[in-house]
C-alpha cells in the first residue's frame, strides 16, 4: 500500500477512535447504540476496501488497474459507501443526529467523484470495467 494511502487509511481512523474514547456518552441512549453499531463494522469494512485496493488507491481519478476481488466484486466503490456509513455512525454516536443533514453535500460529492472514477475506468478498460460495472452496485 502506498504511503498516502496507509496515510489516509490511518489517520482518521485513530481520530474516530480518539473521538469514541473522548466522548464515551454519561448514559447511553439507543442513538449512541445504534451509532457505535453502524460505525464499528463499516469502519472494519473501510479499512479492508482500502487495503483491497492496495496499490490502485489515488487522490485524483486514475486507472493504474481494475480491482474486482473482495468487496469491489459487490460494490464498485466499497470505500466512499463505508466512509459515508462511518460518518453517519459517528454523528449519531456523538448524540448530533442534526449534523446527518451535513452528509447531503458529501453524498452528492462521493457520487460526482465515482463518475468521474467511472469515466476513467471506461476508457481505460472498456468491456472489461463495463462487465464489471453491470455486476456489482455503485
Amino acid at each position: 500500500m502506498k504511503p498516502s494511502a496507509r496515510f489516509v487509511t490511518v489517520v482518521p481512523m485513530v481520530a474516530i477512535v480518539a473521538l469514541l474514547v473522548t466522548q464515551v456518552p454519561t448514559v447511553w441512549r439507543p442513538i449512541h447504540i445504534f451509532g457505535l453499531a453502524l460505525l464499528i463494522p463499516c469502519a472494519v469494512l473501510l479499512v479492508i476496501a482500502r487495503i483491497q485496493l492496495g496499490n490502485s488507491f489515488s487522490l485524483m481519478p486514475q486507472a493504474t488497474s481494475l480491482v474486482t476481488h473482495g468487496l469491489y466484486s459487490r460494490i464498485r466503490n466499497p470505500v466512499y459507501v463505508f466512509s459515508f456509513l462511518v460518518l453517519a455512525g459517528l454523528i449519531l454516536y456523538l448524540d448530533r443526529p442534526w449534523f446527518l443533514a451535513a452528509l447531503l453535500p458529501i453524498l452528492i460529492l462521493q457520487v460526482l467523484r465515482a463518475r468521474r472514477e467511472a469515466l476513467v475506468l471506461e476508457q481505460c478498460f472498456g468491456d472489461a470495467y463495463r462487465q464489471y460495472r453491470a455486476h456489482t452496485w455503485f
